[in-house]
Protein backbone atom coordinates (compact mmCIF):
# COMPACT_ATOMS: atom_id res chain seq x y z
CA UNK A 1 0.00 0.00 0.00
CA UNK A 2 1.19 3.49 -0.94
CA UNK A 3 1.95 5.36 2.22
CA UNK A 4 -1.00 7.42 2.98
CA UNK A 5 0.39 10.89 2.94
CA UNK A 6 1.96 9.90 -0.22
CA UNK A 7 -1.17 8.31 -1.92
CA UNK A 8 -3.81 11.13 -2.63
CA UNK A 9 -1.30 13.66 -4.55
CA UNK A 10 -0.52 10.28 -6.56
CA UNK A 11 -3.81 9.94 -7.47
CA UNK A 12 -3.72 13.59 -8.09
CA UNK A 13 -0.85 13.25 -10.29
CA UNK A 14 -2.25 9.98 -12.37
CA UNK A 15 -5.36 12.43 -12.66
CA UNK A 16 -3.73 15.67 -13.98
CA UNK A 17 -1.59 13.95 -16.43
CA UNK A 18 -3.73 11.83 -17.90
CA UNK A 19 -6.38 14.60 -18.37
CA UNK A 20 -3.40 16.48 -20.13
CA UNK A 21 -2.45 13.74 -22.06
CA UNK A 22 -6.12 13.21 -23.40
CA UNK A 23 -6.71 16.87 -23.52
CA UNK A 24 -3.69 17.34 -25.61
CA UNK A 25 -3.95 14.42 -28.02
CA UNK A 26 -7.48 14.32 -28.44
CA UNK A 27 -8.05 18.02 -29.35
CA UNK A 28 -5.24 17.75 -31.78
CA UNK A 29 -7.20 15.17 -33.81
CA UNK A 30 -10.62 17.66 -33.21
CA UNK A 31 -8.91 20.56 -33.97
CA UNK A 32 -7.34 18.90 -36.87
CA UNK A 33 -10.76 18.13 -38.09
CA UNK A 34 -11.73 21.86 -37.28
CA UNK A 35 -9.23 23.44 -39.22
CA UNK A 36 -9.66 21.08 -42.55
CA UNK A 37 -5.83 19.45 -41.71
CA UNK A 38 -3.98 22.15 -40.39
CA UNK A 39 -2.35 20.13 -37.59
CA UNK A 40 -1.71 17.18 -40.10
CA UNK A 41 -1.48 13.61 -38.83
CA UNK A 42 2.31 14.18 -38.38
CA UNK A 43 1.42 16.98 -36.11
CA UNK A 44 -1.40 14.95 -34.35
CA UNK A 45 1.59 12.35 -33.61
CA UNK A 46 3.78 14.77 -32.44
CA UNK A 47 1.63 16.35 -30.23
CA UNK A 48 1.12 12.80 -28.73
CA UNK A 49 4.49 12.22 -27.91
CA UNK A 50 5.54 15.34 -26.53
CA UNK A 51 2.76 15.78 -23.93
CA UNK A 52 3.61 11.78 -22.85
CA UNK A 53 6.91 13.09 -22.66
CA UNK A 54 6.18 16.57 -20.63
CA UNK A 55 3.55 14.91 -17.79
CA UNK A 56 6.28 12.06 -17.48
CA UNK A 57 9.18 14.84 -16.08
CA UNK A 58 5.99 16.72 -14.21
CA UNK A 59 5.16 13.48 -12.64
CA UNK A 60 7.19 10.98 -12.92
CA UNK A 61 8.59 11.26 -9.40
CA UNK A 62 5.46 11.44 -7.40
CA UNK A 63 3.49 8.86 -9.04
CA UNK A 64 5.67 6.83 -11.26
CA UNK A 65 3.50 8.61 -14.94
CA UNK A 66 1.60 5.57 -15.65
CA UNK A 67 -1.39 7.84 -17.16
CA UNK A 68 -2.75 4.17 -19.02
CA UNK A 69 -4.55 1.55 -16.77
CA UNK A 70 -2.42 -1.48 -18.86
CA UNK A 71 0.90 0.22 -17.73
CA UNK A 72 -0.78 0.09 -14.25
CA UNK A 73 -1.59 -4.02 -14.10
CA UNK A 74 1.60 -4.78 -16.01
CA UNK A 75 3.57 -2.71 -13.44
CA UNK A 76 1.85 -4.79 -10.76
CA UNK A 77 2.02 -8.07 -12.71
CA UNK A 78 5.47 -7.59 -12.54
CA UNK A 79 5.83 -7.04 -8.50
CA UNK A 80 6.81 -3.19 -9.41
CA UNK A 81 3.50 -2.00 -7.85
CA UNK A 82 0.80 -2.87 -5.33
CA UNK A 83 -2.14 -4.55 -6.29
CA UNK A 84 -4.05 -2.50 -3.87
CA UNK A 85 -3.69 0.41 -5.24
CA UNK A 86 -4.16 -0.54 -9.14
CA UNK A 87 -8.23 0.45 -9.02
CA UNK A 88 -7.22 3.89 -7.46
CA UNK A 89 -4.81 4.90 -9.92
CA UNK A 90 -7.06 3.08 -12.61
CA UNK A 91 -9.92 5.48 -11.37
CA UNK A 92 -7.43 8.70 -11.36
CA UNK A 93 -6.28 7.49 -14.81
CA UNK A 94 -10.37 7.32 -15.98
CA UNK A 95 -11.52 10.35 -14.22
CA UNK A 96 -8.71 12.27 -15.97
CA UNK A 97 -9.46 10.93 -19.33
CA UNK A 98 -13.14 11.67 -18.86
CA UNK A 99 -12.67 15.05 -18.19
CA UNK A 100 -10.83 15.95 -20.84
CA UNK A 101 -13.17 14.82 -23.16
CA UNK A 102 -15.81 16.53 -21.74
CA UNK A 103 -14.04 19.98 -21.84
CA UNK A 104 -13.14 18.68 -25.73
CA UNK A 105 -16.61 18.50 -25.95
CA UNK A 106 -17.88 22.12 -24.32
CA UNK A 107 -14.89 23.63 -26.88
CA UNK A 108 -16.11 21.42 -29.95
CA UNK A 109 -19.80 20.70 -29.75
CA UNK A 110 -20.37 19.66 -33.06
CA UNK A 111 -17.55 17.13 -33.20
CA UNK A 112 -19.22 13.74 -33.26
CA UNK A 113 -15.91 11.26 -32.16
CA UNK A 114 -14.05 14.04 -30.16
CA UNK A 115 -10.60 12.20 -31.30
CA UNK A 116 -12.28 8.76 -30.16
CA UNK A 117 -10.83 5.12 -31.20
CA UNK A 118 -12.52 3.94 -33.76
CA UNK A 119 -10.67 1.23 -36.47
CA UNK A 120 -10.61 1.73 -39.98
CA UNK A 121 -9.77 -1.93 -40.04
CA UNK A 122 -10.80 -5.00 -39.31
CA UNK A 123 -11.85 -5.24 -35.49
CA UNK A 124 -9.87 -8.76 -35.33
CA UNK A 125 -6.74 -7.05 -37.27
CA UNK A 126 -7.15 -3.82 -35.32
CA UNK A 127 -7.14 -6.26 -31.71
CA UNK A 128 -3.55 -7.74 -32.83
CA UNK A 129 -2.30 -4.21 -33.61
CA UNK A 130 -3.06 -2.71 -30.69
CA UNK A 131 -1.68 -5.60 -28.56
CA UNK A 132 1.38 -5.28 -30.23
CA UNK A 133 1.60 -1.55 -29.85
CA UNK A 134 1.27 -1.84 -26.45
CA UNK A 135 3.63 -4.33 -26.16
CA UNK A 136 6.06 -2.33 -27.88
CA UNK A 137 5.28 0.56 -25.35
CA UNK A 138 5.51 -1.31 -22.25
CA UNK A 139 8.46 -3.13 -23.35
CA UNK A 140 10.25 0.26 -23.20
CA UNK A 141 8.25 1.50 -19.90
CA UNK A 142 9.13 -1.63 -18.07
CA UNK A 143 13.03 -1.36 -18.84
CA UNK A 144 13.42 2.54 -17.88
CA UNK A 145 11.35 2.65 -15.00
CA UNK A 146 10.44 1.02 -11.74
CA UNK A 147 6.79 1.47 -11.37
CA UNK A 148 6.57 4.20 -8.35
CA UNK A 149 9.05 6.56 -10.09
CA UNK A 150 10.24 6.98 -13.40
CA UNK A 151 14.48 6.56 -13.69
CA UNK A 152 16.94 8.56 -15.66
CA UNK A 153 17.06 11.68 -17.52
CA UNK A 154 16.32 9.66 -21.00
CA UNK A 155 12.82 7.93 -19.63
CA UNK A 156 10.42 10.46 -21.43
CA UNK A 157 11.98 11.15 -24.25
CA UNK A 158 12.44 7.09 -24.61
CA UNK A 159 8.66 6.71 -24.04
CA UNK A 160 7.30 9.65 -25.84
CA UNK A 161 9.30 8.85 -28.99
CA UNK A 162 7.78 5.54 -29.04
CA UNK A 163 3.92 6.73 -28.72
CA UNK A 164 5.03 9.47 -31.13
CA UNK A 165 6.36 6.79 -33.77
CA UNK A 166 3.31 4.47 -33.11
CA UNK A 167 1.40 7.18 -33.47
CA UNK A 168 2.91 7.98 -36.48
CA UNK A 169 2.29 4.32 -38.08
CA UNK A 170 -1.03 3.23 -36.43
CA UNK A 171 -3.03 5.97 -35.68
CA UNK A 172 -4.55 6.09 -39.23
CA UNK A 173 -5.86 2.66 -39.20
CA UNK A 174 -7.17 1.86 -35.02
CA UNK A 175 -6.10 5.67 -33.67
CA UNK A 176 -3.07 4.09 -31.54
CA UNK A 177 -4.93 3.94 -28.23
CA UNK A 178 -2.74 1.92 -26.35
CA UNK A 179 -4.22 2.96 -23.13
CA UNK A 180 -7.85 1.95 -22.02
CA UNK A 181 -8.81 5.52 -20.13
CA UNK A 182 -7.60 7.09 -23.29
CA UNK A 183 -10.26 5.51 -24.99
CA UNK A 184 -12.46 5.76 -22.49
CA UNK A 185 -12.94 9.31 -22.18
CA UNK A 186 -13.91 9.90 -25.85
CA UNK A 187 -16.44 6.87 -25.86
CA UNK A 188 -18.08 7.72 -22.96
CA UNK A 189 -18.70 11.73 -23.33
CA UNK A 190 -19.64 11.02 -27.67
CA UNK A 191 -20.83 8.11 -26.78
CA UNK A 192 -19.69 6.12 -29.32
CA UNK A 193 -18.74 2.94 -27.94
CA UNK A 194 -18.67 0.67 -31.72
CA UNK A 195 -15.32 -1.85 -31.23
CA UNK A 196 -14.17 0.10 -28.01
CA UNK A 197 -13.91 -3.62 -26.30
CA UNK A 198 -10.61 -4.14 -28.11
CA UNK A 199 -9.45 -1.09 -27.03
CA UNK A 200 -9.96 -2.33 -23.36
CA UNK A 201 -8.57 -5.41 -23.41
CA UNK A 202 -5.64 -5.41 -26.08
CA UNK A 203 -3.85 -3.02 -24.27
CA UNK A 204 -3.88 -4.92 -21.14
CA UNK A 205 -2.55 -8.08 -23.00
CA UNK A 206 0.04 -6.23 -24.76
CA UNK A 207 1.78 -4.81 -21.72
CA UNK A 208 1.22 -7.94 -19.62
CA UNK A 209 2.94 -10.02 -22.67
CA UNK A 210 5.91 -7.60 -22.26
CA UNK A 211 6.31 -8.25 -18.72
CA UNK A 212 5.78 -11.88 -19.45
CA UNK A 213 8.74 -11.34 -22.28
CA UNK A 214 11.49 -9.13 -19.85
CA UNK A 215 11.26 -12.35 -17.72
CA UNK A 216 12.66 -14.22 -19.69
CA UNK A 217 15.34 -11.97 -21.27
CA UNK A 218 16.42 -9.58 -17.55
CA UNK A 219 14.65 -11.74 -15.08
CA UNK A 220 17.03 -10.40 -12.18
CA UNK A 221 16.19 -6.74 -13.07
CA UNK A 222 12.84 -6.98 -14.43
CA UNK A 223 10.32 -8.49 -11.79
CA UNK A 224 11.50 -7.68 -8.43
CA UNK A 225 9.18 -6.93 -5.40
CA UNK A 226 7.80 -3.27 -5.31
Amino acid sequence: MLPEHNAMRRYISEFIGTFSLVFCGTGAMVINDFSEGTITHVGVAITWGLIVMAMIYAFGEISGAHFNPAVTIAFAYAKKFPWQDVPKYVLAQSGGAIAASAIVLFLFPTNETLGGTIPSIPPLKAFVLELLLTYFLMVVIINVSTGSKEIGTMAGIAIGGVVLLEAMFAGPVTKASMNPARSLGPALVSGNWEHQWLYFIAPILGALLAVLSCKLVKADNCCTDC
